[in-house]
């Protein structure tokens, strides 16, 4: 059985324009990774198609799967990339009718089964992990799969889950991703300009699930409980990373990597003792972080830690996930530059139940706090988010999937415009940015990091073609 995985770019990320973000900023697709090599070492063939890294798209891609003949053909989309993948499978069920096109990734796992009855190229979905469903339906050349656990399929025409997949209790038994059957990896894929002090650098991640409940985030993939590879295993990942393509910084992308506090400090012990030369970044919560811990990340390599602070209004925080003081955020983020590591906050404009005056708050408070630099997404009422159900009580909703990539906002709060909230978006990163104090952190990214001014300054003249349709 020979698998052929696509992932599928999605629409242009703020609907007009090139998209510039992938040239500073790409991720390989690790969770198809982690399903090719489960693949792999069970003796099944697998060839990828990461369509950020190539220039393959529409008919061509299409005419490129039949070229290499697959036995069957796995999508895995966001809800931005849906429908450019369901383009995909329909093209190629025009010359190959026969072929099995299966769904997965996060817009199947949180829609479900309905997609089935409204978009007849997917033959089956893969809901939930997909490594051991993935493989079981290929073992079983895509008979009987009533009876193996995970998958969407048309029972008298209609969409139908065959049964839960239960979660796979132990990480450690999956083997590394299939880093290697990208093929420009890892020159193609690198972090964020400035986020790494390191070249070349790529994403890990150390863990699945989520026990908090935030309004906006889609669990539908890994569920809510909290299971983690072993400190040893990760000290392995990065050795591997490492010894067979060079790689020198990591990102854990993981959302709680700092959520147990024995495997962390396990890690970077361990880390520490192998002399390991790779340095990373990694998002923790703030109820997680003290002097300790701060000190054992930064002599394990840590270079940045991101917060997801959100919001500067307390109601809107209170609102949407759980509370934490303000001023406990300005300290906390003041250990970690005491420690010597840099900050990054994550923040997110147009919540529902935000203003004018609670935005304007949320950069009022950014501006106060020790933060080397801030991403900003527009809220995106994702169809597996808690917030979902009830979004259109609460503001206007235009549910158009291309654009649901939180860069843009298709959900406007009751009492605001989308033109306000652009306004306010671009004053949010004009003020941010337009300081001398961040000026100078930047300046001194030429001894820090080096390969992202190098990077920089190749690609000038794209950054001036995009600044200048900006209206920052």
């Amino acid at each position: 059985m020979r698998i052929l995985f696509v992932h599928p770019h999605g629409s242009n990320w703020m609907g007009a324009g090139n998209d510039i973000t992938a040239i500073f900023n790409l991720m390989p697709p690790l969770g198809m990774l982690s399903i090719a090599a489960f693949l792999e070492a069970r003796g099944m063939e697998v060839e990828i198609i990461d369509c950020y890294g190539t220039g393959r798209r529409g008919r061509d891609l299409v005419d490129e799967i039949v070229r290499r003949r697959p036995d069957a053909v796995g999508f895995s989309c966001t809800t931005s990339s849906f429908l450019e993948g369901y383009a995909l499978a329909e093209g190629l069920k025009e010359l190959l009718p026969d072929i099995p096109v299966i769904f997965g990734g996060a817009h199947a796992c949180s829609v479900g089964v309905s997609l089935l009855d409204r978009f007849p190229a997917i033959d089956y979905l893969v809901l939930g992990e997909g490594e051991q469903t993935l493989y079981e339906l290929a073992a079983a050349s895509f008979r009987n799969v009533e009876k193996i656990p995970g998958v969407g399929y048309r029972r008298d025409g209609v969409g139908t889950l065959s049964a839960a997949r239960e979660l796979i209790a132990d990480l450690d038994t999956l083997p590394f991703p299939a880093y290697h059957r990208l093929p420009d990896f890892p020159r193609r894929y690198t972090l964020p300009l400035f986020s790494y002090p390191k070249a070349p650098n790529t994403s890990v991640i150390s863990s699945r699930g989520c026990p908090y409940q935030c309004s906006y985030c889609d669990r539908s993939v890994f569920s809510r409980g909290f299971r983690f590879n072993s400190p040893e295993y990760i000290v392995e990942h990065l050795a591997y990373l490492n010894r067979d393509f060079g790689i020198r910084h990591v990102f854990f992308y993981d959302d709680l990597f700092t959520a147990d506090r024995g495997r962390v400090a396990r890690f970077c012990q361990l880390k520490e003792a192998r002399r390991l030369p790779v340095t990373y970044n990694c998002i923790a919560r703030l109820e997680h972080v003290d002097a300790e811990l701060l000190a054992l990340l930064k002599r394990s390599g840590c270079w940045q830690v991101n917060f997801g602070i959100e919001s500067g209004d307390p109601e809107v925080i209170k609102k949407h996930r759980k509370y934490y003081g303000l001023d406990e955020v300005q300290t906390k983020l003041a250990m970690v530059r005491r420690a010597g590591m840099r900050v990054k906050g994550l923040f997110m404009l147009g919540l529902p139940g935000e203003s004018a005056e609670s935005i304007r708050r949320t950069i009022d408070y950014a501006l106060m706090l020790p933060l080397d630099e801030i991403n900003v997404t527009k809220f995106t009422p994702f169809p597996g988010a808690p917030i979902y159900g009830g979004i259109r009580e609460q503001g206007e909703f235009d549910e158009n999937w291309p654009l649901m990539n939180c860069m843009n906002f298709v959900f406007v709060p009751t009492g605001m415009s989308r033109d306000q909230l652009e306004e306010l978006y671009n004053e949010f990163i004009r003020r941010f940015y337009r300081r001398t104090r961040i000026h100078w952190g930047y300046t001194q990214m030429l001894w820090k990091s080096p390969d992202s001014i190098l990077r920089f300054l190749r690609h000038l003249p794209e950054i001036l073609a995009f600044e200048m349709k900006q209206k920052w």
